[in-house]
């Protein structure tokens, strides 16, 4: 009976990351909001990591846009934390850093990533078990 209880608990936990089990969602949601000038602002739904901006941003780029998966994203406006947003834009935006780089972050005017690795973020298995 331990044992059952432990693997049902066991077993749950795990069905919580994007790639175990299956037809499971990402735990990653966010509202893709287009403006003016090819801007799109990017609100996080339940967690404000900046994984699931990337997430949100790469996989509307190839799936509803249709772009490259070599496309460059750029952060065009910093996180706000008051509303937690950040807009993001295909191309460079005035006088932002974009040199790349290795640090996920919403925070960098200018920071930027491939929308293949912006996707990718949405299948990270272990983000929201606190791994």
């Amino acid at each position: 009976m331990i044992f059952t209880l432990l693997a049902f608990v066991t077993t749950s936990a795990w069905a919580q990351g994007v790639g175990f089990g299956y037809k499971l969602r990402p735990s990653f949601r966010t509202q893709i909001t287009p403006l003016n000038d090819g801007i799109y602002e990017v609100k996080a739904l339940g967690s404000s990591a900046p994984v699931n901006y990337w997430c949100g941003i790469g996989d509307y780029a190839i799936r509803t846009l249709g772009l490259s998966n070599s496309q460059r994203i750029y952060i065009y406006r910093a996180y706000e934390p008051g509303v937690r947003t950040v807009q993001f834009s295909f191309s460079p935006p005035p006088g932002g850093e974009t040199s790349s780089g290795y640090s996920i972050t919403v925070r960098k005017v200018g920071a930027n990533m491939s929308a293949a690795s912006a996707q990718n973020y949405c299948f990270d298995n272990f983000i929201d078990m606190g791994i």
